[in-house]
């Protein structure tokens, strides 16, 4: 740890972990298929490890976090770290080596799903739910953790180990549940948890660490009173452990609220805010009993943007600060995982874009700047304002979105529409269809490649695509669907496909952002206003219908799923970008509908993500995000049908959210834990605030090779069937099958549909 005699620190939460040109990715894949050996993988991982933690220390940071890699996913290492494997993988544990084990409950196998992916605080990045029940027990196992420590030492470099703090673990947690018994409560393991981790702190204080890193994100959302109470006995049991190195505790993704009062009360030597997502004032923070005695990290970088900050405004906040917490520590609000590597890889942005731009390596740099301006005054470099880099206008988009009328965002009545669209559809009760993406074959990735490369003509290349929108419609039709998607071979991503064709969007080359184990994404960045030149996706989904009686949807991304998952301009409100967006978007749908398509289905995965942590701004959220949304979709007739796909929340606002986008068909993504949906629904339903519209609970995984049977479909769906009624239920995956195999994809298609028709058959006898 630093004096303050020796001037301000600097340090950062976490970095990125799957590589600059993303060699984890290959590795893990390599492995996976046995084209690579384990001590191969195990090598890659080391070499990412060891070019880490030489790099941040050459930049001058004072701390170099460590225990930031991981060969799939953090949350899941550290239920390792602590010996949390669920019940239902034990008695495979001594079987397998201990990295394939691992790769087992990450990843399932067709007879065993893994564990739930959930996603990670609103961030692009999901995380292996762990699992815990009455008969769990913790052992410490830091082996992997102390081996790069002691690699770390022998280069003089000292690591600051990160590990997710003990009630984050429990809460992230998912609970085991004996049907019949009373519900388990993770925090209830928290007596047997704590002993674990004072055990962890005597290891590496003898190991010679001075600080370890605590991250408790669950703690910048709404907490009850029981689980501040449970978080106020952890660390004043830990902070008062008889052998440990000092702590930090940080609260990533928000604000800390009444945690920090809380730890501000122990002995915890060090504290971490997210002052770049929750801005504190200096004022306000020095009313908190006891925090001018802590160290204080002041998180002004943010590791959730890609924009520069501004290092004049940045700079007379630090000042600020330092005169409530002389002992203060320059830093991320968050760890740099959500963000790309180096933005001077990307060598085609726009200029005026690019200046504005700080990816993973710039803002170490800008931490490092910070902490020496604030300790040494600001250089005469620092005295020069660079010139000033505006953010890309139009007026007529501007002129756009301010004539936008109520009226604009209102569709007629669902029974309305319901009857015109069931004359116009005659579709079956409970039809059966999928969420859009089939699997990409590898001849299509390299077709799409050589068309950005020039070595493929725009009409070669589209006679590719036609080739495999074809033979996933006739799969289709022989499986039987009764609503059929085109597959999407033409997207690379949901995202990026549409930010490559609006202007205002920027896209990278190298922008890789980790999502979960090898999966990568690259997200676009808003820079500038958003509009649409030209259709993006209609002669896709035309050539599609073209080849078929039965419809097939149109497919868009929403426009808060958009935002949500870019780089967002900072310069104007995010409801305002929304409706940009939303406009686009709503251009498309209406040339949808003009070629002929009579669904089209707009996903917003994301509205429930960006849901604030906490009630203070749910409810003006939720009321742009929705009219986004119904701005996007409300430009068409009647007899069209709009379709949504949401990840379900039982929250009530959030339900009678979904109801208000007025979307005549929502699916729900929550299939790993469709018991409690279902019974939400049910719930939902008889409180009078559940779904009114047609609803598709989502009946198998689509992210796992596991393949459901008939009967196991067929007893969900009719459970869903006396929630929302038959006439309003849909037959569908989770999500879409762009990641599964056709082995895997067929044989669960062909099982979802004859489900859907057992109960179909059902519904209508009993008519």
């Amino acid at each position: 740890m630093v004096n303050v005699t020796d001037g301000y620190g600097s340090s950062i939460l976490g970095y990125p972990r799957i590589g600059p040109h993303r060699e984890l990715k290959r590795a893990l894949e390599a492995y996976w298929r046995g084209g690579a050996s384990r001590d191969e993988l195990l090598a890659v991982g080391r070499d990412i490890q060891e070019r880490q933690f030489n790099e941040l220390a050459a930049t001058g940071l004072t701390q170099v976090p460590g225990n930031t890699f991981s060969f799939y996913d953090h949350v899941l290492d550290n239920a390792l770290l602590f010996g949390a494997v669920p019940t239902r993988f034990k008695p495979l544990q001594d079987e397998l080596d201990p990295l394939d084990f691992y790769f087992l409950m990450a990843r399932g196998r067709p007879d065993l799903p893994p564990l739930e992916l959930v996603r990670f605080f609103g961030t692009a990045y999901h995380y292996r739910q762990p699992e815990l029940d009455e008969s769990t027990e913790f052992s410490l196992h830091p082996e992997a953790l102390l081996d790069e420590f002691d690699r770390a030492k022998e280069r003089d470099i000292e690591l600051r180990p990160v590990v997710l703090g003990p009630l984050s673990l429990l809460l992230l947690s998912k609970a085991g549940h004996v049907p019949g018994e009373a519900e388990f409560d993770t925090l209830s393991l928290l007596d047997k948890l704590l002993p674990v981790y004072e055990q962890l702190f005597e290891i590496l204080a003898k190991r010679g660490a001075t600080c370890v890193q605590l991250d408790e994100p669950c703690f910048t959302g709404e907490r009850s009173p029981a689980e501040l109470a449970a978080f106020d006995k952890a660390y004043q049991r830990l902070s008062k452990a008889p052998l440990r190195p000092r702590m930090l505790v940080t609260g990533q993704y928000g604000d800390f609220g009444e945690a920090l009062t809380i730890l501000a009360g122990t002995n915890v030597e060090a504290i971490g805010l997210d002052l770049a997502s929750f801005r504190v004032d200096p004022e306000e923070l020095a009313k908190v009993p006891g925090i001018r005695r802590k160290r204080l990290y002041a998180g002004v970088i943010s590791g959730l943007n890609v924009w520069r900050a501004d290092r004049f405004v940045t700079l007379s906040y630090l000042n600020e600060l330092a005169k409530v917490c002389p002992d203060l520590v320059v830093s991320t609000g968050a760890t740099l995982l959500h963000v790309p590597y180096d933005v001077l890889a990307e060598y085609d942005i726009e200029g005026n874009v690019a200046d504005r731009l700080a990816f993973a390596k710039q803002k170490v740099g800008e931490v490092v700047s910070l902490a020496k301006a604030l300790t040494e005054g600001p250089s005469e470099k620092w005295r020069k304002r660079p010139t000033e880099v505006h953010f890309k206008q139009k007026h007529a988009v501007r002129q756009r979105v301010y004539a936008v009328t109520p009226g604009m965002r209102e569709r007629a009545p669902y029974e309305v529409r319901r009857e015109a669209q069931q004359r116009k559809l005659n579709l079956p009760p409970v039809p059966a269809t999928t969420l859009g993406s089939f699997p990409q074959a590898t001849r299509i990735r390299q077709a799409r490649h050589d068309l950005g490369e020039g070595r493929l003509s725009y009409a070669e290349y589209r006679k590719k695509i036609e080739a495999e929108i074809e033979a996933t419609i006739r799969l289709q039709e022989d499986i039987g669907l009764d609503v059929l998607v085109h597959g999407e071979h033409e997207r690379n991503d949901m995202i990026q496909y549409f930010a490559e064709l609006l202007d205002g969007f920027a896209t990278t080359r190298f922008g890789w952002v980790q999502v979960y184990g090898s999966r990568c994404v690259r997200p676009p960045i808003i820079y500038g206003d958003v509009s649409r030149p030209a259709p993006m996706s209609v002669e896709w989904i035309t050539y599609a219908q073209s080849l078929t009686d039965k419809p097939v949807k149109g497919m868009v991304t929403g426009p808060v799923t958009m935002i949500a998952r870019s780089f967002v301009r900072q310069d104007q409100p995010l409801f305002e970008t929304a409706d940009q967006v939303a406009l686009a978007i709503r251009d498309e749908v209406v040339d949808l509908e003009r070629a002929g398509i009579s669904i089209i289905q707009v996903d917003e995965p994301a509205i429930r993500e960006m849901l604030p942590a906490r009630p203070v701004g749910r409810a003006e959220y939720l009321r742009w995000a929705v009219g986004a949304f119904r701005l996007a979709t409300s430009g068409v007739r009647p007899e069209t049908q709009i379709h949504t796909h949401i990840n379900y929340s039982g929250r009530a606002e959030v339900v009678e959210a979904i109801d208000q986008l007025d979307a005549d068909v929502t699916a729900l993504v929550a299939t790993r834990s469709i018991e409690w949906v279902l019974k939400a629904l049910k719930d939902d339903c008889a409180s009078g605030h559940g779904l009114s519209h047609g609803v598709g609970p989502g009946v198998y995984e689509s992210r796992s090779a596991r393949i459901p049977d008939i009967d196991e479909i067929d007893e969900l769906l009719t459970a869903a069937a006396e929630a929302v009624t038959p006439e309003r239920l849909w037959a569908n995956p989770d999500g879409g099958l762009k990641t599964r195999h056709y082995w895997q994809l067929e044989p669960s298609l062909r099982n979802m549909v004859a489900a859907a028709r057992r109960v179909r058959r059902r519904a209508m006898s009993a008519e």
